[in-house]
């Protein structure tokens, strides 16, 4: 069994990244945010070390070239 601790949904998303959940819905249904990790209950969850990778790799957000 997953250790839910570890898993966000899109309220933890959107309180990392600084947006309303709703915008990390419309990040999903866009394809710009990672598959889910877990599905429970039909509900998607992502480990937080995913969402950390996907920010850092965000374009003007994180990472950039030199």
């Amino acid at each position: 069994m997953t250790d839910r601790r570890d898993l966000w949904s899109y309220r933890e998303i959107a309180a990392h990244i600084g947006v309303r959940p709703d915008t990390v819905r419309s990040y999903r249904k866009h394809a710009l945010l990672p598959e889910p990790d877990v599905v429970e209950r039909g509900r998607p969850l992502w480990y937080a070390e995913t969402i950390h990778h996907w920010v850092s790799r965000r374009p003007g957000h994180g990472w950039r070239r030199g």
